[in-house]
């Protein structure tokens, strides 16, 4: 098997999405595996790195991840944690979620258990700020990943993904703002960085973020599009317009076609268009993975992308 070019490291979790009339559909979600199943779809190499619980959706989060091509040798089963589960739920228009995920396998990552020879030769460590919340030994661990991948010569990607239900504010802002530092690909959305750098422009928002050390930032804000930072440019870049169904996953699906693109050797306005096309797909259909598209549905649904993707 050849070497990926992406690793995600971080939470999987066993995903139920209520649709309506009393229907639950069952998928796999979490961010980072999100982030891996949209890069898939583009035909990028995908590893995955975390703990699933030796359990019927630790099994089924594999049989997925097989199916979409994703590595999964790199991804310890934990014999005593559960795989986290979580559920969907819409009012409103809006959707809301509900976890069961403490103490899970994936919270239980511990540097020691990881097997850093397993970031040797890819191009890109994908984590996000979910990956550090859940857990201190997980917070460890994916700091030992981005020293590791930074060793090996890789980049790093990191989306700020905040959730406050999993740690309070203040101390999200010094893990986040400190990772960022140490990130070469910085993927925020607006309304959290919003709460994490108290600025309300997205010009500052990305200034900030910028001197802080990474080389490209990329801040997605829904329906207004895409901020870009990378050299001394700053680009708005559009999102195409649909009809929302459910947003969940979203970002995630950006982060992974944008990354997808990059390691493509796409300039980063071009990877930006092309993920932010991704994404607007990835909102018409329930649930966080199975909306995402792949590139052919890309090319069909947005054929002036061609040249540039």
């Amino acid at each position: 098997m050849k070497k990926p070019d992406l690793i995600c490291l971080g939470e999987p979790l066993f995903e139920f999405s209520d649709v309506g009339n009393g229907t639950w559909v069952s998928g796999i979600g979490g961010d980072v595996s999100n982030v891996a199943i949209a890069a898939a779809r583009q035909g990028a190499r995908v590893a995955m790195l975390t703990q699933l619980g030796n359990d019927p959706f630790g099994a089924m989060i594999r049989e997925t991840w097989r199916s979409e091509g994703i590595d999964d040798t790199r991804v310890v089963t934990h014999e005593e944690a559960a795989t986290g589960i979580y559920f969907i739920t819409h009012k409103t228009g809006e959707h809301q979620f509900e976890y069961r995920r403490a103490g899970s396998a994936a919270a239980r990552m511990r540097p020691v258990d990881m097997n850093s020879a397993a970031l040797k030769g890819a191009q890109v460590l994908h984590l996000s700020g979910i990956s550090q919340a859940i857990s201190a030994s997980a917070s460890a661990t994916a700091s030992a990943a981005i020293d590791q991948m930074r060793q090996y010569g890789g980049r790093v990607s990191y989306d700020t993904n905040l959730r406050l239900k999993l740690w309070p504010l203040e101390r999200a802002r010094k893990v986040i703002h400190d990772t960022v530092a140490r990130a070469d690909i910085v993927l925020p959305g607006y309304d959290d960085a919003r709460q994490l750098t108290g600025m309300d422009r997205p010009e500052d928002i990305l200034s900030y973020y910028r001197s802080l050390g990474p080389e490209v930032v990329a801040m997605t804000m829904g329906d207004n599009g895409v901020l870009v930072s990378f050299q001394d440019e700053v680009q708005h870049l559009p999102s195409p317009k649909v009809e929302v169904v459910d947003a969940s996953g979203a970002g995630d699906c950006f982060d992974g076609a944008f990354l997808s693109k990059l390691i493509e050797r796409k300039t980063v306005p071009e990877a930006a268009v092309y993920a932010a096309a991704a994404a607007a797909l990835s909102v018409t259909g329930y649930g966080a993975t199975k909306p995402i598209p792949t590139h052919e549905t890309i090319m069909t649904q947005f054929p002036e992308l061609r040249g540039a993707a």
